[in-house]
């Protein structure tokens, strides 16, 4: 089989992503500190705040991380009060979780931020090349990855 190299790295696609996912990370990191919010939790936060009810499982799976992570990152959101979980399921074994009130005002806060930073990443591009650029990235998504 003959295969490519990978050549330049900055003439790599992915490299380039990577590098923009990177920074995007780090600042998203940064403006949620003094939230005392990581990256994960807004992420729960998030969710919930547009599908309340979402399980552990869905939670995880959405936010791109693994049950162990999404139930600590549940459990440090209830014992701030950001969140509830009844202590047993409604039905089956998922335990649906939804924001409270304080939940709500962090989450709103949080989304604030992540926006800026996220405007302030894509400032170099014009908004018709933003929503190229999301469309593009999409396009290039398996499509099984709809969440």
């Amino acid at each position: 089989m003959n295969q490519e190299p990978v050549g330049e790295l900055e003439l790599s696609v992915g490299y380039v992503l990577k590098q923009v996912h990177a920074s995007l990370r780090t600042a998203m990191d940064e403006t949620l500190r003094p939230l005392d919010l990581t990256v994960p939790q807004y992420a729960c936060l998030e969710l919930l705040g547009q599908d309340p009810g979402l399980s552990n499982s869905e939670l995880a799976r959405r936010a791109f991380v693994t049950r162990q992570s999404m139930n600590l990152v549940l459990r440090r959101l209830q014992e701030r009060g950001l969140l509830t979980r009844p202590d047993q399921a409604p039905y089956g074994r998922a335990l649906p979780s939804e924001l409270t009130q304080d939940g709500l005002d962090i989450l709103r806060q949080a989304s604030i931020a992540v926006r800026a930073v996220e405007k302030q990443l894509f400032a170099p591009l014009a908004p018709e090349q933003q929503r190229r650029l999301r469309e593009d990235l999409a396009a290039c998504l398996p499509s099984t990855a709809s969440n």
